[in-house]
């Protein structure tokens, strides 16, 4: 009773077709597919952060090397601000001299 025989299979499959149809079939197992792999990169992740950890070490200190991996984002994000804050003034000043 535990287990499925090859019959219940078969009977779940022809339920899966009947109720979303042949055509939905391969993009939900797709869909399915995708949350799979991105689950388990998720539960890899957190057993890896679960890993590195020692017990007398605390969250934040591991968090300091985390931060400091963004700043470089966010320095050429600051330098993309720049550029387009200097085309926009360059912009404005093309306006006040043609108007």
């Amino acid at each position: 009773m535990g287990s499925l025989s090859p019959w219940h299979l078969l009977i779940l499959v022809a339920v899966l077709v009947l109720l979303f149809g042949a055509k939905k079939l391969p993009d939900a197992a797709r869909a399915v597919g995708r949350s799979l792999k991105i689950l388990k990169a998720e539960t890899k992740d957190m057993r890896g952060e679960a890993d590195d950890t020692t017990p007398g070490e605390q969250p934040a200190a591991k968090a300091l090397p985390s931060a400091q991996a963004p700043a470089a984002g966010v320095q050429s994000t600051e330098e993309k601000v720049a550029e387009l804050q200097r085309q926009l003034d360059e912009l404005k000043q093309q306006q006040k001299n043609a108007g």
